[in-house]
């Protein structure tokens, strides 16, 4: 163990004589949650139980639909109307939080609990000032008024990293970023100066340079105000960032809980150890991702044993019979598993456990025997960008959103572009499948000029040779229309099939490629999760029997066992098919696990391109190095040491040496000026 790791695990001990010298500031007790949907009896939370600890940072992590927003709304009385608890208890500050009136709640409500939900757009008001707001939060808890109220709604925006509050104050949340949105409805429910705050998905949609940013502005908050911070996240790096404890939560359960070194380096339920093995920061590139089989039960059902039996591999006879209780494995760490049974037969934790313990807590690279097509000297181009430029709108409106832009992508490769939110990189995807005209350039299928006037048996090539699957798979499927529909629209609006039982028989192979069963053809969007949806989406794609796929961001609203499943699918795919992709991310964990070579794209241009692992070992531009930086690592000992890099363009001086796009080292290119390329050139010893 490392020096840094021994000074982590002595901090994470003195946390936890900490914990156990004293009593909680909220106890829920045995809390059960139901909801009256369509007449049928949804058991959302099933005898939840939970401790806070006042000065804590908890972490409350599971699957989309195990109950973490569920059980934490109970602790402010924000259930939905068609929602109740049915059983148990909530003592906080000598109160049942269960048994509160709404008008009771007023007095509790932001004042002693607050919370800051997921997205940041929909919880604040597009009619009013962002100061207006928070100025109403600081009326109604601190009880000031008029210019003093005003005054410390400028000085919250101060606090939570706003520039020019005094100006911003004016503004309206439409003309924010999304990660100032997230800061200000921070700002929000800091200044009812609460006991307790409920970060709800705090980052989940924020780039990660953004991301590090509000994670460090809250521990921030939290140690000037002394807050005690519950997370609600899937994400396990930012649990590694934050948590002093995590809970673990699984079909409406609290299946595991602990110090976060115990849960992150001696987890002894299997969801928690199907949930880490799932991190694609511990795959190895060209192998598969260990992801979690089959689906979370159907809570409008009773459920009978361990919910998790029927996905857990290491399943005991006993699982399907009778629900475990919480085993004590240490006097801070409780897990409900058999497994700790003394009966129970010895099973041994995966490897990617193991493999957390090292030193840097990362994957040891690639299979020997993965096939890299770029380094083939008979590679074939497939897709050849040059000079690209995309502008939008006219006149003085005129943005330039990409500019100059060259790469060539090779046929069996996955090219990635990253880059922060506004950077270009959908809008390059989107100009490859001509979605976005481009002003300037050329872009080359198979060496043929697909851009601007082409004819139409062309362009019906390009539509049959270049799919995109998008970001958001709700968004962009058609919720009335069934999926059988769906999938088939590209091969209904050009007629690319014989009959009837032609099409339906394309949709049901294609649907079976994704792991859909040919019966969900009847269904409807709504009726699946996340990653079925985003499934369904792929489908679409294949139908057209494309050669290249645009994949814009497909993972990022997905948890992280169901990202295991999509990225071993694209993978799957891509052998079985040769399909070429263009991975769009921001993530670049998942990117690195993934990607042949990386292309790191700024303000629509590329900075710097070079194999996957190359850039990993060698960033060179700031803007790649910032990036790296901030990228989450689910080591909690190393994670909390590491230093973010925050990337400044003013470092560069453009006004007499002008940059150019040169390759320092075979297949690495870099964005710069003569200067600064001899400065690569001295980093990298050449």
């Amino acid at each position: 163990m490392s020096e840094v790791s021994k000074l982590n695990a002595v901090d994470f001990e003195a946390r936890a004589k900490q914990v156990l010298s004293q009593l909680p500031i909220l106890t829920a007790k045995e809390v059960e949650v139901t909801f009256s949907l369509r007449g049928q009896k949804l058991t959302a939370i099933r005898r939840a139980s939970l401790e806070l600890y006042e000065g804590e940072t908890l972490a409350i992590v599971g699957e989309s639909g195990s109950g973490k927003s569920v059980f934490t709304k109970c602790f402010v009385g924000m259930l939905d109307k068609n929602g109740s608890i049915t059983h148990g208890s909530i003592e906080y500050d000598g109160m049942d939080l269960t048994q509160l009136t709404e008008k009771e709640w007023l007095k509790v409500r932001g004042r002693k609990i607050a919370m800051v939900t997921q997205d940041p757009m929909t919880s604040l008001n597009p009619l009013k000032t962002v100061g207006k707001q928070i100025q109403e939060s600081v009326e109604l808890h601190q009880g000031l008024h008029g210019k003093e109220a005003k005054a410390e709604a400028i000085r919250m925006l101060e606090a939570v990293g706003i520039p020019e509050p005094e100006r911003r104050y004016h503004q309206y949340p439409h003309e924010f970023s999304g990660g100032m949105r997230q800061r200000v409805v921070i700002a929000i429910a800091v200044a009812c100066k609460p006991q307790i705050l409920i970060c709800d998905e705090p980052t989940t949609a924020l780039d990660v340079t953004i991301q590090a940013q509000i994670l460090d502005l809250i521990r921030k908050l939290q140690r000037e105000q002394h807050m005690t911070i519950i997370y609600i996240t899937h994400d396990l790096g930012v649990v590694a960032n934050v948590a002093d404890r995590v809970a673990v939560m699984y079909a409406g359960q609290v299946i595991e809980i602990g110090m976060a070194n115990e849960i992150f380096f001696d987890p002894w339920h299997p969801y928690t150890w199907a949930l880490l093995s799932a991190l694609p920061q511990l795959g190895v590139k060209g192998e598969k991702l260990p992801a979690i089989d089959g689906t979370p039960p159907n809570l409008f059902n009773k459920i009978k044993g361990d919910a998790f039996a029927p996905r857990n591999k290491h399943a005991l006879n006993i699982d399907f019979l009778e629900e475990p209780p919480m085993y004590d494995v240490t006097a801070t760490h409780q897990v409900k598993a058999w497994l700790r049974d003394p009966r129970a037969p010895k099973v041994e934790q995966p490897g990617a456990i193991k493999l957390l313990e090292k030193q840097d807590g990362r994957s040891k690279g690639t299979d020997p025997n993965a096939y890299h097509p770029h380094l083939d000297p008979n590679r074939e181009p497939l897709i050849e960008v040059k000079n690209m430029q995309v502008t939008f709108g006219t006149g003085r409106k005129k943005f330039v959103a990409v500019d100059d832009v060259n790469f060539t992508i090779y046929k069996g490769e996955t090219f990635a572009l990253v880059g922060e939110s506004g950077s270009g990189k959908t809008t390059i995807g989107r100009a490859l499948v001509r979605i976005n005209p481009i002003t300037a350039g050329e872009v080359y299928l198979k060496g043929n000029k697909i851009n601007g006037k082409i004819s139409k048996q062309q362009d019906l090539n390009v539509i049959r040779s270049c799919q995109m699957i998008f970001q958001d798979p709700m968004a962009s499927l058609n919720e009335r229309a069934k999926v059988d529909y769906i999938v088939s629209e590209g091969l209904l609006n050009y007629h690319l099939y014989k009959d009837e039982k032609d099409r339906q028989d394309k949709v049901q192979n294609a649907l079976e490629e994704v792991g859909l069963l040919p019966e969900f053809s009847s269904r409807f969007p709504h009726e699946f999760s996340g990653g079925q949806r985003q499934r369904i989406g792929i489908a679409r794609a294949l139908i057209m029997e494309p050669e290249f796929i645009v994949a814009d961001e497909p993972i990022s609203a997905l948890d992280v066992s169901i990202r295991a499943q999509v990225l071993n699918l694209l993978n799957d795919l891509k052998k079985k098919r040769g399909l070429t992709y263009m991975f769009i991310a921001h993530d670049l964990s998942v990117v690195r696990f993934i990607s042949d070579r990386i292309a790191v794209i700024h303000k629509g241009r590329i900075v710097e391109l070079a194999e996957a692992e190359e850039l990993f070992l060698h960033p060179l531009h700031p803007y790649t190095q910032a990036l790296l930086s901030a990228v989450p690592n689910p080591n909690p000992y190393l994670e909390r040491t590491k230093k973010l890099l925050v990337y400044d363009p003013s470092v560069h001086d453009y006004s007499v040496d002008k940059p150019v796009w040169e390759e320092i080292l075979p297949g690495h290119f870099i964005y710069g000026n003569a200067p600064e390329l001899d400065g690569y050139r001295k980093t990298l010893n050449i």
